[in-house]
């Protein structure tokens, strides 16, 4: 082998490497436990003959898909004993990821949580089917059951999820408009501004993961929500600065206290009014938004 050059494994395992994390992460909805799959699957990739692969990109994402499976449901018995709400690690995106609507919508903070409540299977048959549009027969072979029964499972799993999915999937634009009035409001703590920019039915979700203090259940109605963040943030006593930044495909906001990352608030934007908030503090869960530059998915 000529210097310089590399081996047709590591060549198509980075060809493939933003959808194999793609994969992941929607199944796991943690960047870290994402970054430990692709780890385990290049494992098991290096030990393949390729020669007996006609399609490098299926392979990869089969192995990912079983390697998920396995640590989602690992996954599942430590959340249930996680302190407090439990939110997807937040990913720091790139301009691009926007911009592609389906993608965008398939890795919001909303719609991540409705994943949660799908089964492991269900998870991984609705992400390589409705988001990345894998054949039935492909998808079959990456979990383990036939054709027929992932076309069954794949209907099962649509129907859930559009039945708990935003009603409307707001433009960055709007999403930005709301977040800046919302922005503004925070940092000078105008109650008035907040209930503004909230909708009547609202919902916080504060994840702190036991280590940070957050709200241990949700916090529901524009009044509720708004004295929560005016009587937490609004009057910390040290440095407070809120900045935008774009994660998981929408605008977001940046925390700062005392110019330290305190944590990162997404929104989810219904008619022009805020529906959601989901505020990660949990320190475990903002390393990669901290250290990692912005990330294309695909």
């Amino acid at each position: 082998m000529s210097v310089g050059a590399t081996d047709p494994a590591t060549d198509s395992f980075v060809a493939h490497r933003n959808l194999l994390f793609t994969v992941a992460y929607e199944m796991l909805g943690s960047a870290a436990d994402a970054e430990d799959v692709l780890q385990e699957t290049w494992l098991r990739w290096v030990g393949v003959d390729l020669d007996q692969v006609r399609d490098h990109r299926a392979y990869l994402v089969r192995i990912t898909t079983r390697q998920s499976l396995n640590r989602l449901r690992a996954m599942t018995r430590r959340k249930e004993s996680y302190v407090g709400p439990w939110l997807p690690e937040p990913l720091l995106t790139a301009p691009d990821v926007a911009q592609d609507v389906e993608l965008a919508e398939s890795v919001s903070m909303a719609l991540m949580l409705v994943l949660e409540t799908l089964s492991p299977t269900e998870r991984a048959v609705f992400v390589l089917r409705e988001v990345f549009d894998l054949g039935y027969d492909e998808i079959a072979a990456a979990v383990d059951k036939s054709p027929a029964a992932v076309r069954q499972i794949a209907h099962r799993a649509r129907r859930h999820v559009d039945a708990r999915r935003p009603r409307e999937v707001a433009s960055p634009a709007e999403t930005r408009a709301a977040l800046e009035s919302f922005q503004r409001a925070l940092a000078t703590g105008d109650l008035q501004g907040l209930l503004d920019v909230l909708a009547p039915e609202v919902v916080l979700l504060s994840d702190g993961g036991g280590i940070k203090q957050a709200a241990r259940r949700p916090v529901s109605g524009a009044d509720k929500v708004a004295r929560f963040m005016v009587g937490g943030l609004g009057k910390n006593e040290r440095p407070l600065t809120v900045g935008l930044t774009a994660v998981n495909g929408s605008p977001a906001l940046v925390v700062h206290l005392d110019g330290e990352l305190d944590g990162i608030m997404a929104i989810r934007v219904e008619a022009a009014r805020i529906t959601g908030l989901y505020y990660v503090r949990n320190p475990h869960k903002l390393t990669h938004a901290e250290s990692e530059t912005p990330l294309t998915l695909r």
